[in-house]
Parts: C-alpha cells; sequence; structure tokens
C-alpha cells in the first residue's frame, strides 16, 4: 500500500511539473512574439502579428491568467490584452477574471 502511494505521489509530481513548464514556455513565448501589442499605454491598439497569433492559439491562458500580477498589471494593459485575444480570434469570455482584471463584454 506504501508503495502504491509512494507511485501515486510521483505521478502526481511529474504532473504539476511538466503543466509549470508548460505555462512558462507559454508565457515566455507571449513575452517574445505579444508583448509589445499589449503594454501601456492603451492606446495605440496595433494589430498583433501572425506569430503573436499563434502563440495565443496554443497558449494555456487560464495558466497563463492566474500567473498575473499588480506588478504585471502595471506592465500590460489588460484592455490590449484583451484587443490582442479578439483579434487572434481567442476572446475571454464575458466577466473572465485574468489577474484582478475582469473582461467586459465584446464590443
Amino acid at each position: 500500500m506504501a508503495k502504491l502511494m509512494c507511485l501515486c505521489f510521483i505521478i502526481l509530481t511529474i504532473g504539476v511539473a511538466m503543466s509549470a513548464d508548460e505555462c512558462e514556455g507559454d508565457r515566455q513565448a507571449m513575452i517574445k512574439e505579444c508583448a509589445k501589442y499589449q503594454q501601456w499605454p492603451a492606446n495605440p491598439k496595433l494589430d498583433p502579428s501572425d506569430a503573436c497569433c499563434a502563440v495565443w492559439q496554443k497558449a494555456n491562458i487560464p495558466c497563463l491568467c492566474a500567473g498575473v500580477t499588480k506588478e504585471k498589471e502595471k506592465i500590460y494593459c489588460m484592455e490590449k490584452v484583451g484587443y490582442v485575444a479578439n483579434f487572434c480570434k481567442k476572446p475571454f469570455p464575458h466577466g473572465y477574471k485574468c489577474g484582478s482584471y475582469t473582461f467586459p463584454p465584446l464590443a
């Protein structure tokens, strides 16, 4: 029984570590390809590149949003993040919370 519990713990630990790595990879790709389209000031809003949209299409958004802090919200304009998400055809649903920001209905 102890061996089975140990095996379950090891499998769970590997799964959590792999998930964290995936999120960090998404975060780095998002910074590389999309940061310039999502930073303050709120205007002008620029259409993102195809490379940025490719990152958006693959990214684990719930994982990325879980890592959005007040400090990151001082760098990234969440209104622009929503604009990029909409442009890339992966919009946030109304009321979705990312960091402390709640996305309004789509215009």
